[in-house]
């Protein structure tokens, strides 16, 4: 088995490519198969370097290492098209010396006029084989008038051009739908149909999986297969991706490209586990799945011809799991670069604000879900004054309004002050005292005291808070509280 990912670098890697990737990539590997990855630039105005760099970069990001193609090599390059148009010419050449394609100079104009007339009579627009048997007088005419030709493959009537889906079952056009299109366009790069086809054969591929908006260019590439006199792969066309309102996924959804999971700090295990997701169905109740266990697992049988509904919270929940098992330090690099963006940490920290950092980083992981998050879970160390949660204002209210409100402040300022050094076990040490000598019951005594220094009544772990806080601040809100 041999497979490929083929982009084209028109832009950021976009979330649905990647999902067609992985699906290559995990059907290789789980038949011990070639993964080959290479470049479709022939659309010279929109390709783009940098485009084709961050494609490279996000697979391997993801762990989408290929066997063979761009960068890697392999016995059959080049792998960018436009590299290859040597290749292209040879077969071109050999399919109009085999009558089997024709040059064609009919203009855009022309095209357009008779385009117009068609769907004015009710038609489906094709090309009306104008050009398909010119005589020699006819094409040097054209050649005077300096017309640049095309070139046709000539499309054979009354036939069905059938395959059989991975995903979908069988499905069948007529050829006589199709009409005679353009394999070479007048600036004699090939069209992307034309093009792939070559690029399959001559690079072995067997199968091929991509997304569902490439059935309807399936039947002409199974022509041009068939004038060739190659056999085709096996093709699986895997659905769209579309937003939570179930419209295709777009820019108003939110992040589109890897890139920017990876900028919002997203782990690249949580996010491959999220794509395999996306149209495909493992056999038992679990959702949770490493590389190797997807590998494992995949198989086209369970591919899903039903659109695939983007659900960010479902990613959020992944990625949430997969945080929980970073080490501190490894927490710390992920959200660093979100801090500093904030203004919440310098670009060099010294090895004592790296401490501070990471135990910030370790006192807020069970409310962040990615990295970015962590932003808005550490305004309150980064200011000094104090925003109470509005949606809880009655329950803030509530715990002041005890009566041993200002009793259980005042004894933790008490504590406070006479520590050497404010530490989470000290701060633990002070609350089970504070419990002990008052008598009172855990939340009588933690909840006044985070109500009081942070506002809120839910949160991070309280001793972790005040010794984030430091004991100048802590003390000063406490103070402001008894006030």
């Amino acid at each position: 088995m041999k497979v490929r990912f083929a982009p084209s670098p028109t832009g950021p890697f976009h979330i649905g490519g990647a999902r067609s990737a992985l699906f290559n990539f995990l059907l290789a590997k789980k038949e011990k198969g070639t993964f080959l990855v290479r470049i479709e630039d022939t659309d010279l105005a929109r390709s783009t370097k940098e485009s084709e760099e961050n494609i490279k970069a996000a697979l391997k990001w993801l762990g989408m290492n290929w066997d063979e193609g761009i960068d890697v090599g392999g016995d059959n390059g080049p792998y960018r098209q436009t590299e290859r148009l040597d290749i292209y010419k040879k077969y071109v050449d050999q399919l109009i010396k085999e009558g089997k394609a024709y040059y064609c100079y009919c203009t855009e104009e022309e095209l357009d006029k008779e385009r117009e007339a068609q769907m004015a009579r009710g038609e489906t627009p094709k090309y009306n084989g104008h050009c398909a048997h010119l005589t020699e007088e006819q094409i040097e005419q054209y050649k005077k008038e300096g017309r640049k030709p095309t070139v046709r493959l000539r499309v054979p009537l009354n036939q069905t051009v059938a395959f059989d889906d991975m995903v979908r079952g069988h499905i069948a056009f007529e050829s006589n739908g199709i009409g005679d299109f353009v394999i070479v366009k007048s600036d004699g790069i090939p069209v992307y149909n034309f093009a792939v086809v070559v690029d399959d054969h001559t690079m072995g591929i067997t199968h091929v999986i991509r997304a569902e908006e490439h059935v309807s260019n399936t039947p002409r590439q199974l022509v041009i297969f068939d004038a060739l006199g190659w056999q085709a792969p096996t093709y699986g066309h895997i659905s769209l991706i579309l937003g939570a309102d179930k419209k295709k996924m777009s820019k108003r959804h939110g992040a589109t490209s890897v890139d920017q999971y990876r900028q919002q700090g997203y782990l690249p295990e949580a996010l491959v586990n999220f794509l395999a997701l996306l149209g495909w169905s493992p056999e038992g109740e679990d959702e949770l799945f490493t590389m190797d266990q997807l590998i494992e697992q995949f198989s086209m049988d369970h591919v899903a011809k039903n659109p695939a509904v983007f659900d960010i919270d479902k990613l959020n929940w992944i990625n949430f799991h997969y945080m929980k098992k970073l080490s501190d330090e490894e927490l710390y690099e992920l959200c660093l670069p979100h801090l500093q963006a904030a203004g919440y940490a310098p670009q060099s920290p010294s090895a004592d604000e790296k401490a501070w950092l990471m135990m910030l980083c370790t006192c807020v992981r069970d409310h962040v879900s990615y990295g970015a998050q962590i932003v808005d879970q550490v305004k309150m160390f980064f200011t000094d004054s104090i925003e109470e949660d509005q949606e809880h204002a009655a329950d803030i209210q509530a715990v002041k309004d005890e009566d041993t409100y200002k009793t259980v402040v005042a004894a933790f300022k008490d504590k406070l002050q006479a520590m050497d050094q404010v530490t989470p076990g000290a701060v633990k040490a002070a609350i089970k005292s504070i419990m002990k000598e008052t008598k009172l019951k855990g939340k009588f005594v933690f909840m006044p005291i985070r109500v009081a220094i942070t506002g809120q009544m839910h949160g991070a772990d309280l001793n972790y808070i005040v010794t984030l806080f430091g004991k100048d601040k802590t003390a000063a809100r406490l103070e402001a509280a008894l006030a």
